[in-house]
């Protein structure tokens, strides 16, 4: 069985494939989410990875995981100071590395991780193996929005600091399909990062991959914007954003720290005075509704795009919220069947980069997504 087949036998439920131990919390809160998530699904099983004894009595503790979980032992955890290159030499019986070779396997349809990025990614690319016609996989994450689906997708947001215009333009489909199947938009549209909308501005990789992506779009089923600037990541202009991993994680880590400190600033302001303190209860419900909107272990994960299989990983220092906010995405992928449309879509476009002989574009269209 594929990697990237529906895990859902004849009647039979979901599989999802959880590493416990990769989280700044400790396993009793990736326990606890997700417990929070299968209390509203019912229709999904759990391979649960990290060691035997402690897990299963953590899992004994919740009745919404009884008989639903498989606990694979693995002794030894990967931290978040361990180098991706000293896993990938000695992490054969981390939880991490069983979590992925679950994927790989065909005995689940999606991993999850809150464990070490880098060390994720390399596991990811070697064990999973990347899409042909893909030489970088890409990390997308969803960005709230003023659109109408409230959120924007952005990558690349930190799998590898470079890329050339055919990454580019390979982020800008996979970005796509994703905005299809995670978001239901059926004609996504797409704008390339830059320091201004202006086409002679940027890099030379940049302009190359304007160009490139440009002459891509109509076949690969969204629309080309062109450049759009950092003030546009949260507008209505575009749907996916699409930039270099060095570029995006900035940009993420500017959100995030942003995000914070309004919050700060917030509270701050609210308990100023005892008038602001009443204040503060008048706005109740509008603050909540604020706090709901932006709060980021709401739509936590960020999706590895590229490989042959589904990994979604979770924000290391995310709550049972977060936990649950994770697995809720892996499983909404795997039930859109996401994985098999970007492979075939990504197949279906083959060699993009323009020649002399044959012009900018490949004509095919291939139907694959939603």
């Amino acid at each position: 069985m594929s990697p990237l087949s529906d895990h859902r036998k004849a009647d039979g439920p979901l599989v999802l494939s959880i590493d416990a131990m990769g989280g700044d919390r400790g396993p009793a809160t990736i326990v606890a989410g997700l417990a929070t998530f299968a209390r509203k699904h019912e229709d999904v099983r759990f391979l649960l990875h990290g060691p035997r004894d402690e897990l299963q009595a953590l899992v004994d503790k919740r009745p919404a995981l009884s008989g639903r979980c498989d606990v694979r032992d693995a002794p030894r955890v990967v931290s978040m100071e361990d180098k991706p290159s000293h896993v990938m030499r000695n992490g054969q019986d981390t939880s991490m590395w069983s979590t992925l070779d679950s994927v790989r396997d065909g005995e689940a349809t999606v991993a999850v991780s809150c464990g070490n990025t880098g060390a994720l990614m390399l596991l990811s690319m070697v064990r999973l193996r990347k899409l042909p016609g893909v030489n970088r996989p890409a990390i997308a994450v969803l960005w709230p929005s003023r659109n109408p689906q409230g959120y924007n997708v952005i990558l690349d947001v930190g799998a590898d600091i470079r890329a050339d215009a055919d990454d580019l333009l390979k982020y800008a489909m996979m970005g796509a399909s994703y905005a299809r199947n995670g978001l239901s938009l059926e004609q996504p549209r797409v704008g390339l990062l830059n320091v201004g909308t202006e086409e002679h501005k940027g890099r030379t990789e940049l302009k190359a991959a304007h160009e490139l992506i440009s002459a891509n779009a109509e076949q690969n089923g969204f629309d080309f914007v062109g450049f759009v600037e950092g003030s546009d990541l949260p507008g209505t202009r575009c749907d996916v954003i699409v930039t270099d991993g060095f570029t995006g994680n900035i940009a993420l880590k500017t959100g995030e720290g942003t995000a914070s400190l309004i919050g700060d600033l917030l509270r701050e302001a609210f308990a100023y005075s005892p008038l602001s303190r009443i204040a503060s209860l008048l706005a109740l419900t509008s603050l909540k509704r604020l706090q709901a909107r932006i709060d980021p272990r709401r739509k936590n994960g960020g999706v590895f795009l590229g490989l042959n299989g589904t990994v979604v990983k979770s924000h290391g220092a995310a709550d049972a919220t977060g936990v649950a906010a994770a697995v809720e995405l892996a499983y909404d992928l795997a039930q859109s069947g996401f994985g098999d449309r970007l492979a075939a879509r990504i197949a279906a476009a083959g060699d993009t980069r323009p020649t002399a002989e044959d012009g900018p574009a490949n004509e095919q269209k291939d139907g694959t997504d939603q």
